[in-house]
């Protein structure tokens, strides 16, 4: 049960940062992590916010399910 929750615990955290670094309306704080970048280097920072998302998505449904194994428990 305590692995269980320490589990629980740092898939909250993976979740909290996924969404943060996330790019919202405007740049968000990928776009200032950025710092303008993207006029030299071109668009190469979507694939990076395409994997953050993806990876944002898989740790959601991951504290989902761990949520429902918890709270079964």
């Amino acid at each position: 049960m305590l692995v269980l929750k320490v589990i629980h615990f740092i898939i909250a955290i993976a979740v909290i940062v996924g969404v943060l670094l996330q790019s919202g309306k405007s740049a968000g704080l990928s776009g200032a992590i950025d710092g303008g970048a993207t006029t030299f280097f071109g668009k190469s920072g979507r694939k990076m916010e395409d994997k953050i998302s993806k990876a944002t998505t898989v740790a959601a449904i991951l504290f989902m399910l761990n949520s429902l194994l918890l709270a079964i428990l």
